[in-house]
């Protein structure tokens, strides 16, 4: 990701940049704003609808050597080629309205994917109000979201929206930290009650049942993520002999039901599971205890795998993380190496991006912010009372060790996730909530920890306004009640204001 945008001498050398890279047999001329872009025809077919449909028509303007837009600024069509050509640029205000504008007038999706893709606490008002004037849905509703997760630090900007935007806002589902322990299949006259999927209600400070596991289902040594809203799990073993449960399983929270889905083809266990742009992802993990490098894919519509660039070579429990669109692993190389990879989905490879070297340390989990790495690790010779943070900069290429130690005994930073401008830990002693800052996380705010013993897998998920009953079967660990979620109620649609 690239900071900075393009305004002045830094817009003609980049409009320099992009014509240099044009065909004369695919060339084709934009004017507008009193400039002129030589740009490859494939290229805008390929990926703006305007000129699709303009190109393909058949009147005499698709014949023609150049074309006028009336509408769109000549800096707001710069950026829209910059992302088309692969960029990632960040925008300060005046361009964001452009980008927005560029977006929607020309239809250019990847655009409009990458403004969904820099959504931060800094920028969200923004993007919110400009893709309502200008009607852009998918980057209306993500930053609607985005707001709501962060809607108590932005209350106060938030009020001076137009009541319906704010009113839309106020209608949408915050995200809930939900976490997963480690369970074994079990059967019905042994039915473990323990063997749930727990969300923490953060006004009441106490853990609750959001379902129960079907009694097939597997999370120990297993890939659990979310897609889409679903809680997704795949992989998992019986028992001490490692035998593979084969099939996935699929909640659906909105409909409060499971539902079973195939397992890979490469029967694997102690892999990570992630969700990234529609698909799927399991990585590595192990077969007959020995490690596996093969990756393969998931099409959740059509329910088949298939084989992706395998890993650059064979590991289990893969610390992995998303952000701005990209998804990177985290893989250990001895001695007292960890390396950064980067899933190139278009190219369907794996690009080293960066090695922290660590004497007699590695990273166990990583989770990103904007455009940083964390690696959360062991401290030295397998310290786990200490954990370590090393922060990775994408933009820079910059490593950083964050000062101070996190204790294990005050949050389990093994297990971590991102919200808004916040990381959610948890063990059983606590759950912490740090407030991300320049060079540090900052105690924010510390809750109940999670009432069970083992692994654990944390994410978001968003919870339908529900009412909440009590189970009536008492927790085993620690003698409470937690209590069930049921009749759960979808919110009504909410029409977008242009």
């Amino acid at each position: 990701m690239e900071a900075g945008g393009c305004a002045g001498s830094e817009l003609l050398l980049a409009e320099m940049v992009c014509q240099a890279q044009v065909s004369e047999k695919t060339a084709v001329r934009v004017r507008l704003s009193g400039r002129v872009f030589t740009v490859d025809k494939t290229l805008l077919e390929n990926n703006c609808e305007y000129f699709r449909a303009l190109f393909q028509s058949g009147m005499k303007e698709c014949q023609q050597e150049e074309i006028c837009l009336q509408v769109v600024s000549a800096r707001g069509f710069l950026l829209a080629l910059r992302v088309i050509h692969g960029e990632g640029p960040f925008l300060d205000s005046d361009e964001i309205v452009e980008a927005v504008e560029c977006a929607a007038f020309l239809q250019i999706q990847c655009l409009v994917k990458h403004l969904v893709h820099i959504v931060n606490s800094d920028n969200c008002l923004l993007l919110y109000h400009s893709a309502a004037v200008y009607g852009l849905w998918e980057l209306f509703e993500n930053a609607a979201l985005f707001i709501r997760d962060m809607y108590q630090d932005l209350k106060e900007d938030v009020q001076l929206l137009p009541k319906e935007l704010t009113d839309y806002v106020e209608s949408r589902i915050p995200s809930t930290y939900v976490t997963i322990g480690s369970h074994s299949p079990t059967i019905k006259l042994l039915q473990d009650f323990m063997r749930t999927v727990c969300y923490l209600d953060e006004d009441e400070n106490d853990w609750k049942v959001l379902t129960h596991l079907p009694l097939n289902t597997s999370t120990t040594m297993a890939g659990v993520t979310v897609l889409d809203n679903k809680i997704f799990i795949v992989g998992g073993v019986y028992d001490i002999s490692k035998k593979i449960v084969d099939s996935g399983f699929c909640y659906d929270v909105t409909e409060d039901t499971w539902t079973t889905f195939s397992g890979p083809q490469q029967l694997r266990y102690n892999c990570t599971l992630v969700g990234h742009e529609g698909f799927l992802y399991v990585i590595g993990g192990e077969f007959e205890r020995s490690a596996i490098s093969s990756v393969e894919k998931y099409n959740v519509s059509t329910d088949t795998w298939s084989f992706a660039a395998h890993l650059p070579r064979p590991a289990s429990a893969v610390p992995c993380t998303k952000t701005m669109g990209r998804l990177f692993i985290c893989l250990w190389k001895p001695k007292d190496a960890t390396e950064i990879y980067e899933y190139l989905v278009d190219k369907n490879e794996w690009s080293l991006v960066t090695t922290l070297i660590r004497n007699q340390s590695y990273g166990h989990c990583m989770v990103a912010h904007r455009d940083n790495l964390y690696v959360m690790r062991n401290g030295p010779s397998d310290d786990f009372l200490r954990c370590m943070i090393d922060c990775y900069n994408l933009s820079s290429g910059q490593w950083t060790a964050m000062p101070g130690q996190y204790e294990n005994s005050k949050g389990a930073l093994f297990t971590a996730v991102v919200r808004g401008d916040s990381v959610f830990t948890v063990n059983r002693r606590a759950t912490v909530e740090y407030a991300i800052e320049d060079n540090k996380w900052r105690t924010k705010k510390e809750m109940t920890g999670f009432p069970r013993i083992g692994s654990m897998w944390t994410f978001l998920l968003r919870l339908p306004k529900k009412t909440k009953e009590t189970l009536g079967k008492e927790d085993l660990t620690n003698g409470q009640f937690f209590t069930a979620s049921s009749h759960f109620h979808s919110n009504s649609s909410v029409e977008c204001y242009y």
